[in-house]
């Protein structure tokens, strides 16, 4: 883990980790969910308002060429961060979410009724969804590559023979699992997937700002993550894309800012990344995910990947060890996720008894309910950790549980 100095010293950057609630000190495990923000993003964030807040690539007063600055700046910081060709293959969406939705209507409208589409069994709504919209739509087949047992781990020894038996044309597949903690290997699903042209899309929802991405060396087509989830602001997400196929894909949606010319009847779009970007942009948010990432870039990535993985494995034994515990995901190497049940005991019961003592958790299907259907399982309880999370705060948090249970008459 990292030393509990450098901890201490990472959240005073915080201002919400001060809090109290209900009188005791908050411990904020739900990072999965959403990251806390540091004082310089939320710096940065009043900042723009404050000195540049214009419209941008449209007008040419000092403000919008201030802002559009600004913006193209954290495009290129991004592009560097993920290790991006060129800062043409970063567009910006809302989130993750919405870069898949832009992938599966775009790229979609490009295939044919049969082509078949792979998924995993451990997919993110948001990674669900709009294909099983999609297959319905255009009469594509969709496939599931599956987990095994509780654990999680996906099957994927048979993964070429699979992909052409089945016609897959796209696989798009989640790099850490927001439920199991599961880290997949992106590079070989990726590597085994260009071999027979098959395209990639990884969602790096729960992997962005918590581990180093290279694109290039991951070898993934397409790769989507969401700010808000790694010190940046909520409303901002990124879908990178491999320039020659942002090239041939056609926008997702129309309007302002990605028209090159038009008339009454007949429209052209810009270049890549603009044609994706119609309307106006998030464009404080745009700007201040370049402020969180240069924060953790300068804390490192694989620092903090280690952190992540040592807390969430410490906290997984410790949970595991005490009695009417139900855990799930990898017993060894995990992300900061620990997922678990309670026999005898709505997640909601317990997560409300949690928060009385300053504990915030999240509680539910995690839009996941098809895994936890396979698992079953209704619903469950999930803490996720992040850097300035510690050791201390995970012991109080077990003291916590032992005395929910005992609370519930669950000690046996």
């Amino acid at each position: 883990m990292l030393k509990v100095e450098s901890i201490e010293a990472y959240r005073k950057d915080f201002p919400i980790l001060s809090l109290k609630i209900n009188d005791y000190p908050l411990i904020y495990f739900d990072n999965a969910a959403t990251s806390q923000k540091p004082f310089c993003v939320i710096e940065a964030l009043s900042n723009f308002f404050l000195s540049a807040n214009a419209n941008v690539h449209r007008g040419l007063h000092e403000l919008s060429s201030r802002a559009t600055e600004l913006l193209e700046a954290s495009r290129a910081t991004i592009a560097r961060f993920i290790n991006a060709r060129s800062q043409d293959e970063i567009v910006f969406t809302r989130g993750t979410t919405e870069s898949i939705n832009l992938v599966a209507a775009s790229l979609g409208s490009l295939l044919k009724p049969g082509d078949g589409i792979l998924l995993t069994e451990m997919e993110h709504h948001s990674n669900l969804i709009p294909w099983q919209q999609l297959a319905k739509q255009r009469g594509l087949r969709l496939f599931f590559l599956p987990i095994d047992g509780r654990e999680g781990n996906l099957q994927w020894t048979s993964l070429e023979e699979f992909l052409i038996k089945n016609r897959i044309v796209i696989f798009s597949f989640t790099h850490v699992s927001n439920t199991l903690g599961v880290i997949n290997p992106v590079e070989s699903f990726c590597a085994i997937a260009r071999k027979l042209g098959v395209l990639t899309l990884v969602d790096a929802a729960q992997s962005a700002g918590h581990r180093p991405l290279d694109v290039q060396k991951l070898g993934c087509d397409f790769l989507a993550f969401s700010g808000h989830k790694m010190c940046g602001p909520t409303g901002i997400g990124v879908l990178y894309g491999r320039k020659e196929l942002l090239e041939k894909m056609p926008p997702f949606q129309y309007g302002g800012n990605m028209v090159l010319d038009t008339d009454f009847f007949e429209s052209r779009w810009k270049e890549p990344p603009h044609k994706f970007e119609a309307g106006t942009l998030p464009i404080a948010e745009a700007i201040c995910l370049k402020t969180a990432i240069d924060y953790l870039c300068q804390i490192g990535l694989e620092k903090i990947a280690l952190h992540d993985e040592q807390i969430a494995c410490y906290a997984y034994n410790q949970i595991s060890s005490l009695p009417c515990i139900i855990p799930l995901g990898p017993t060894k190497k995990r992300a900061g996720i620990v997922t678990f049940s309670v026999k005898g005991l709505h997640p909601h019961d317990f997560i409300t008894y949690c928060d009385r003592y300053g504990v915030a958790l999240r509680g539910g299907h995690h839009c996941n309910k098809p895994l936890l259907s396979k698992l079953g399982i209704d619903s469950a309880i999930r803490a996720s950790f992040y850097f300035y999370n510690t050791k201390s705060e995970v012991d109080r948090f077990i003291e916590i549980i032992d005395n929910c249970l005992r609370f519930f008459k669950l000690t046996g």
